[in-house]
């Protein structure tokens, strides 16, 4: 009987170890698939279909698990939906007439500024937060809130929704329409929303041209 007990636990360690390696392979394939079919999906090939809010705040929870040096975790995000969204579609238009000369205006530019927004279920304001004791230079407080729009990004193409991120002229104005604190600025905008576009793996030259061995 024991020599039966021991044959036991052996053979259960056997598949609990065979489990893990299929397990890890399955989460590895996952993983990679997400990473080469994320793309940029824009707002005019979305959908009108509301995203739930609790997407929302699963996007952004993965995006506040993004690296961060001495933990200044320097990314903020303001979520405009609805009304408030419909508000920044008009701010918008005001300041692409108000930043491009007369001459060079165009009512076509204008509405498609403001369809951007009009078409998207939620547009998510990408902020740095400044670390008040500057610990760190700014480009790597910069550097993590995009990385952080990388893990927002990933989750995204997970659930199966569409998003991107544009990075307007007229950022520098973006304090008039957010209650920014100090040392807090907008980096761009995350455009977001259902779509019914296939999943394809997207293109890139080959890893080897960029790379160099010592």
């Amino acid at each position: 009987m024991p020599r039966f007990n021991r044959f036991k636990a052996a053979l259960g360690q056997f598949f609990q170890v065979a489990f893990c390696i299929f397990d890890r392979k399955f989460i590895l394939m996952d993983i990679k698939k997400c990473l080469t079919t994320r793309r940029s999906v824009f707002p005019e090939q979305f959908t009108a279909q509301p995203v739930d809010k609790k997407d929302i705040e699963e996007i952004l929870t993965m995006a506040n698990w993004a690296p961060t040096h001495k933990r200044t975790e320097p990314w903020r995000f303001k979520v405009a939906t609805g009304r408030a969204k419909d508000e920044l579609a008009e701010f918008f238009v005001r300041l692409y007439k108000e930043t491009t000369p007369e001459e060079k205006q165009s009512g076509k530019k204008a509405e498609k500024t403001r369809l951007k927004v009009d078409k998207s279920a939620a547009v998510i304001a990408i902020c740095m937060q400044r670390d008040p004791k500057e610990r760190i230079p700014e480009w790597e407080e910069i550097a993590a809130v995009a990385m952080a729009v990388q893990n927002m990004w990933l989750m995204v193409n997970a659930i199966g929704l569409g998003g991107y991120w544009s990075s307007p002229s007229f950022m520098d104005q973006m304090h008039r329409f957010f209650d920014l604190e100090e040392g807090e600025k907008c980096l761009g905008f995350f455009y977001l929303g259902h779509h019914e576009e296939e999943s394809t793996t997207g293109r890139r030259d080959d890893i080897a041209n960029k790379i160099e061995w010592l």
